[in-house]
């Protein structure tokens, strides 16, 4: 009997690393998820801000027209 209760100490004692390994590991995944959404946040913002500035130099298409309509000055 002494013998059967050894063997589950150490069963129990593995099982408490395997849980200790794996809080661990479940922290560092959770910091590294909060860090890639930050990430992707930020570039995010970033794509926004150049699409603003993309369509802010975008010609008006006013008097001149389109670039597109222009005749070539071969012609």
């Amino acid at each position: 009997m002494a013998g059967m209760n050894t063997d589950t100490e150490n069963r129990v004692e593995a099982l408490e690393v395997r849980l200790a390994f794996q809080d661990e590991l479940l922290d560092a995944l959770n910091d590294t998820v909060a860090r890639q959404q930050r990430e992707i946040d930020l570039l995010q913002q970033q794509i926004r801000l150049l699409y603003q500035q993309f369509r802010s130099a975008q010609p008006d298409d006013g008097p001149g027209g389109s670039p597109r309509d222009d005749i070539p000055p071969h012609y």
